[in-house]
Formats: structure tokens, sequence, C-alpha cells
């Protein structure tokens, strides 16, 4: 019988569904909760002047951290919203044949695409287009969950109008090879948009050189608060144009009307200034971190699987599965290790994992996986311990699973036959 370690706090192991707000951030946030806290579009006052100027400074941030224009940035309430203001707002400017144009079929509004494991911020707007009479290609992944240049290429059309790839997978951290498509996509004048939710702040970002058009990221994965996130949207070889999601002040340069949310905007600011310093410090630190906790599991576990690629992936984020092991018991038993067994979107439902399906990993193996992100808190002794109480979970597992015994006495259970009552 395995010997369960020792007990201790519940360990925060879920950073790629939120992280926690950075101190500093909460104190860059603070004055505009009470003292500045004027509303940005009134210019008659200094409380507007000032709630102005912090706004000014966070787009700035915001912009330097992906070498972008301030002016190409548009706050959001975060990520969701970027996706669909850039997609729907896209696909709708760049139609080929607008609704009501009496138009049939073999003429529709224009060509998608996008990939079958995308976030359902992605997936579900391209739903909502296709819908409407726009042709959308989900493109299947390989088993390593990356995405190239050449397998966009091979669904180009002459009416494709816009691509959206996210730059990294928010449940296996497999690394997209965003500048290559990029470049493929400007050569054939298709406007290009990349879901940055997981990758920006983490990872070195450069609009300009990826070949990025739009560029969606949220707050609250960046030890940001919730609530905000921002849009890149290029104004330069090319000019992208977005038709708006809905109508009101004006704000955002038009593509985003309502008062904005400045003490969100501030925050996001600062959490961006901070990932800009720090990024390759804790890159680093939390490559090593996973590598440990990967290498701990396998050393002691059998019938275990990191999914997703070997080397391109963040460093945060581990996804492993567990043969011979039932998926919501292996929840139970890892309760006080606080991850997913999918994306937090998704995570409530009973339904394996689409992403983990989606790159052939079967329905048992799908429910028993754990996705284990990190973050900037994250220290060695929790990563230790978080291995220790896995493996002792798995393992008393199997010793009470049936299946285990009888594949290690060499028994294809594909082939047995089970008798129905």
């Amino acid at each position: 019988m395995a010997t369960p370690p020792k007990p201790t706090s519940t360990i925060y192991m879920d950073h790629a569904a939120t992280t926690p707000c950075d101190p500093r951030v909460v104190e860059a946030m603070l004055p505009y909760f009470s003292e500045k806290f004027g509303n940005p579009g009134s210019r008659n006052h200094s409380f507007g002047w000032d709630a102005e100027a912090g706004v000014d400074k966070a787009r700035e941030q915001v912009a330097r951290l992906i070498n972008a224009d301030e002016k190409e940035i548009i706050f959001t309430s975060g990520a969701t919203e970027a996706n669909n203001l850039a997609i729907k707002g896209a696909a709708s400017m760049y139609e080929r044949a607008p609704a009501g144009s009496g138009l049939v079929d073999g003429s529709r509004r224009g060509h998608i695409i996008t990939t079958l494991i995308e976030h359902k911020a992605v997936l579900d707007p391209c739903k909502r287009l296709q819908k409407e009479g726009f042709d959308v290609t989900f493109i299947e992944p390989t088993k390593d969950g990356v995405y190239t240049a050449e397998m966009i290429e091979k669904h180009i059309r002459p009416d494709t109008i816009l691509v959206s790839v996210m730059w990294a997978n928010n449940e296996i951290g497999t690394i997209n090879d965003i500048r290559a498509i990029g470049a493929l996509c400007r050569s054939k004048d298709i406007i290009f948009h990349v879901d940055g939710t997981q990758w920006v702040g983490k990872m070195p970002t450069d609009v300009e050189k990826d070949n990025v058009d739009l560029l969606s990221f949220s707050g609250h994965k960046i030890y940001g608060p919730k609530g905000v996130g921002a849009l890149y949207v290029r104004r330069k070889r090319p000019r992208v144009r977005l038709t708006p999601l809905f109508d009101g002040g004006g704000q955002e340069r038009g593509f985003r009307s309502g008062t904005l949310n400045v003490t969100g905007i501030v925050g996001l600011g600062k959490a961006c200034e901070i990932c800009m310093q720090e990024m390759d410090k804790d890159g680093a630190r939390l490559a090593g971190l996973r590598k440990r906790l990967e290498d701990a599991v396998a050393a002691k576990l059998d019938h275990c699987a990191v999914n997703g690629h070997k080397d391109k992936r963040l460093p945060h984020i581990a996804n492993i599965s567990f043969g011979f092991v039932e998926g919501e018991g292996l929840m139970m038993a890892v309760k006080d290790i606080a991850c997913s067994s999918g994306s937090a979107c998704t995570s409530a439902s009973l339904e394996p994992s689409y992403v983990l399906k989606g790159l052939g990993v079967g329905d048992e193996l799908a429910h028993s996986s754990l996705r284990l992100s990190l973050g900037r808190w994250t220290t060695q002794e929790q990563v230790d311990h978080a291995a220790e109480k896995i493996i002792f979970a798995v393992k008393r597992l199997r010793e009470m699973s049936p299946l285990y015994d009888m594949f290690n006495e060499g028994i294809d259970l594909s082939k047995v036959e089970w008798a129905h009552h």
C-alpha cells in the first residue's frame, strides 16, 4: 500500500485558468477607485484628466509589451470580447457577399480558417458566423497539437478573408508557428487574428516581426485584474478595419463604445509592465519546475503520458494523462491540488476534453488527465508535494483497478469480451 504524503494546505496549480493579482498591480489600481475616480471622457476638469492620464499610461505599457503603437490598443472586458470583436468585426468588414445581397450558395459571405482545438471564445464565434452564411474550415490537429503554415496553406481559397489561430493552447501549452502563418496570410492579403491569451506576458511578443494583424489577450492571465483585456488592431501595412459589436459613445476609436474601466485598465497596464521586466526570469524558472514535476511523476508511474509537443510548449503548463485511472476519482483524490482536467471554461462538463480528443487521446485517457499550470509564486516545495500527491493517488486508484492487474498480466484488454447483465 502506498504511503500518503503529509497533508498541507491547497496548492494552486491552475494559473492557466487565472492568476492571483500581483500586489504591485493592486497598489497601482487603488488610487483610481477613490481619488482619481473621474471619467476619462470628462475633458473639462482635473478628475477626468487624471483618469485619462492613467488610461494613456496603461495603453503605452500594453503596447510596449507587444511592440505595438499605443493607438493600436483597444481595451475590452477580456479576451473573450476581444476574440469576438476581432473575428466577427473582421468577418463583417471583409465579407465578400453581404447578407441580403441575394447571392446563392457558392457565392457565400467569405471563407474563414481556424483550428479544432481553439478556445471556445474563438470556436463559438466562428460557429455563429457559419450559421450566418460564412464558410468556416476547422483544421484538425496532428498528435502533437502544433499547427504550421503548411497546414493552414492547404485550406486557403480565393475567398478566404480571415485566419484565426491561437498562439499557444490553453490546455496542453503547445506553441503554434505564428510568425510563419502570419507571413503566409500577409502574402495572400488575408487578415490574421491570434488569440494570445496564454502567450502574451509569458513569452516574447512582437506583432511586427510575427506578422500579426489582430491579437487578443486578457489581464487576469498575467497577474492583473479580471474583467479587462485588450485587442491589438493593426493600423499600417495593412490598416485593419473592424465592424464594432455594439454602438454608443464612440470610445476606443469607435471599435468599443462604453465608459472605460479605468481601474482595470491601469491594472492591466501595470501587469504588462511587470511581465516585460520579469518574463525571462519567470519563464526559465517555470520551465525548470515543470520539468521537475513531469520527471518526478514519470519516474514513479508507468502508463502516463505528457500531452502535446515535447519541446514546443509554454514553460508553465503540464498536461498529463494517467492510464488505468478513473477521471472523477483522480480529481477527488488530488482535491488539495487546485488544478483542472481541461479548460477552466469547460472543466465543469462531464465531457472529456475536446482538445485531447482532437489529438487522438481516447475518452478514458482524456477523462483521466490533469492540467497543472504553474505561476509566479509556485515553489519547488509545492511542486514536489504535488508530485507526491499525484503519484500516491494514481497508485491507490490502480490498486483498486482490475483492468490494471489484467494489463500487467499480459491480457489484451481490447480483445476481452465483457458480459452484460
